[in-house]
């Protein structure tokens, strides 16, 4: 399956890098574009629950999904 997600945050190449690293390491999740002018994620996994940690973690990395409560503890950050 193939999903596109509209998040928060997304600035820089360094905000895709980021993003993609992080969502790279998680299983089930491959084949994923950014378009920063869209500000939206791309990626292909296996099952709904697979969206559902992508959020997860964008939102945990500071790039929460448009629609989703964000604070300013979750802004966007630079982490390793």
């Amino acid at each position: 399956m193939k999903t596109t997600l509209y998040i928060q945050h997304l600035k820089c190449a360094d905000c895709e890098s980021i993003i993609i690293k992080k969502l790279s390491d998680l299983e089930n999740i491959y084949n994923i574009t950014i378009k920063l002018q869209y500000a939206t994620v791309t990626f292909e996994h296996e099952t709904k629950e697979d969206v559902a940690i992508v959020k997860q973690t964008l939102s945990r990395i500071g790039y929460p999904p448009y629609g989703e409560k964000n604070t300013f503890a979750k802004k966007s950050k630079l982490i390793n």
